[in-house]
């Protein structure tokens, strides 16, 4: 019960890594609210968990829409004492095919959504001086350049500098920010980049996640119940001398 009678708010948090976060703070003992732009889902995910979780829908993109979600919880549960920024989307194509419209896609979710979360919920933790916990969510791509995937790889990149950056602003209030990299992950999103692979590498559907797989050094794709454990730590008080680091959970893709 490291995490009792605290509240999480997990952004994209209706399926895949984000519900498996979801699970795992509910059985520490948090109250988590479920953050998705797919409310049927997110009400779907947080009735599964029971009365622990709570959901809310949520356009990420949208600043106004995350200063009322924000807001509303506060009002009803005192305080956000965890923040998991998870909702994020993939696209590919290489260099000479991005567009304008793929670039706002991406950046207005995977960063832009981030940030003004992240600032959102931080002025609620520091008005309410108990500190707090953020995870952002980057990726192994965030690494390194990809030939297909430059948008998605300098948002995650961006992720990685922004936790820095977030990290050292509010370390003294006693906010502790760092953030997740995780590899390749068997969820509903390796489908759509599966997809898109197949679509710009003249692949078969399934045949670049069966590649991709026997290159990780730990034999295997991960799954989503591989990174609970780093989460729940980093939202714990046992993380409570960390802040700004970015840790790989890949199966040994990244060593750093």
């Amino acid at each position: 019960m490291r995490l009792k009678d605290k509240v999480a708010l997990i952004t994209g948090g209706a399926r895949g890594i984000g519900y498996g976060f979801a699970e795992a703070f509910v059985a520490e003992g948090a109250k988590v609210v479920i953050a998705d732009i797919n409310l049927d889902r997110a009400t779907a995910s947080a009735a599964a968990l029971g009365s622990a979780a709570s959901a809310v829908r949520l356009d990420v993109t949208d600043i106004a829409d995350i200063e009322r979600v924000v807001a509303e919880i506060n009002a009803a549960h005192g305080g956000i004492d965890i923040l998991v920024n998870n909702a994020g989307i993939f696209e590919m194509a290489p260099i000479t095919d991005i567009t304008e419209e793929s670039y706002d896609r991406v950046f207005d979710v995977n960063l832009k959504g981030s940030l003004f979360t992240m600032k959102a919920v931080a002025n609620g933790m520091i008005a309410r001086g108990r500190g707090g916990k953020i995870i952002n969510m980057a990726s192994q791509a965030g690494r390194r350049g990809e030939s297909l995937v430059a948008l998605y790889c300098a948002s995650k990149a961006a992720i990685i500098s922004a936790t820095q950056s977030a990290a050292l602003a509010l370390a003294k209030h006693n906010i502790q920010v760092n953030g997740i990299s995780p590899g390749v992950i068997d969820s509903e999103m390796w489908d759509v980049v599966d997809a898109a692979f197949a679509k710009w590498e003249g692949l078969q559907p399934g045949e670049k996640r069966a590649a991709v797989a026997k290159t990780v050094p730990a034999g295997r794709f991960g799954k989503p119940d591989d990174l609970k454990g780093l989460a729940v730590f980093l939202a714990s008080a046992d993380s409570d001398y960390i802040l700004a680091q970015t840790y790989n959970v890949d199966g040994g893709n990244w060593m750093s």
